[in-house]
């Protein structure tokens, strides 16, 4: 098939009705973060960079770079897991163009509805947005929208139930222009949204709530303000506290797969230590490495799809 002929197939770049009631896909998409994950997309470390994308990747730039081999076997391990669990692996294509592009979470999120193409923050990641396109017309997957307001990273688009999603806004990575034009599209759909106004430091959302299963929720008290808390309280949802020091080393950036399983990093002690004991079945791999380029588990994954529960 060449190219021209390529293009040239059926491929919707925006599905997204400007007035609301945007139907779900048949197949892929999912109603929130802790249904099964049947297919997760990824993208390879082949060409890892360490590089100062924000101030944690920068402090281990300064005190001791990230060995760039030891990384790439810490996602083989990562791959693994996934492969473990019979989760279906979908990849970007890897291009030298695109060191940091294993952190699959930040160039698209995946919607019910299909995907949205984001707006990166950093200039050498931009490139990382279109490959995404190409990755999603070759899946088949239609194009919800695109951010185009201003700048919005997959890392703090946070379903946080089925029809509810806390979106970060750091100012940094996620401009608040970028965080109110993709609320206001799931406003239209009916979702209730909750803007999370969060230090750069921190990055993105992610970093710090991350869903674990249907009303049971990882949140560093020590760095989520008050109000996010008490939303997640009011909604039911159990809080499990992930300490401060397990957090910086990206302990809250965990993939939660359904079924009472987790894919989390070694460094998350507290939280897999308090997950076994009720139960739940936790790979754990040691990202310590490979984090240091600035993301953690859940930076490196979308999910694609997940059975309803």
């Amino acid at each position: 098939m060449t190219r021209h002929e390529r293009i040239a197939e059926p491929f919707s770049l925006q599905r997204r009705n400007p007035k609301g009631g945007t139907r779900p896909l048949a197949g892929w998409g999912f109603r929130n973060e802790t249904d099964p994950l049947t297919d997760v997309l990824l993208g390879s470390p082949a060409f890892l960079k360490h590089l100062a994308t924000s101030s944690l990747s920068r402090k281990h730039l300064r005190e001791a770079p990230c060995n760039i081999q030891t990384a790439q076997a810490q996602h083989k391990d990562l791959v693994a897991a996934y492969e473990h669990f019979d989760v279906a692996i979908h990849w970007h294509e890897p291009t030298p163009e695109l060191p940091m592009q294993v952190y699959s979470r930040d160039s698209s999120v995946m919607t019910p509805y299909g995907a949205i193409i984001t707006a990166m923050a950093n200039w050498w990641r931009r490139g990382e947005n279109y490959a995404a396109i190409r990755t999603y017309e070759k899946l088949g997957i239609p194009i919800y929208d695109m951010v185009t307001a201003g700048t919005f990273e997959g890392g703090d688009f946070n379903v946080i139930e089925e029809g509810v999603v806390l979106i970060g806004c750091g100012g940094a990575r996620t401009q608040e222009e970028g965080a109110r034009q993709v609320e206001a599209w799931f406003k239209a759909e009916g979702w209730e949204t909750r803007l999370a106004f969060i230090d750069e430091y921190y990055v993105h959302i992610d970093l710090m709530v991350v869903p674990i299963a249907p009303k049971l929720t990882a949140v560093c008290l020590a760095c989520t303000e008050p109000g996010i808390v008490d939303w997640l309280k009011g909604k039911g949802h159990e809080i499990i506290d992930v300490p401060f020091q397990d957090t910086m080393a990206l302990g809250c950036n965990f993939m939660a797969l359904g079924k009472d399983r987790i894919i989390a990093p070694t460094s998350s002690r507290t939280l897999i230590e308090q997950l076994r004991a009720r139960g739940f079945e936790v790979a754990a791999v040691d990202t310590s490495e490979i984090s240091k380029t600035g993301g953690g588990i859940h930076c490196m994954a979308q999910a694609l799809r997940r059975e309803v529960a």
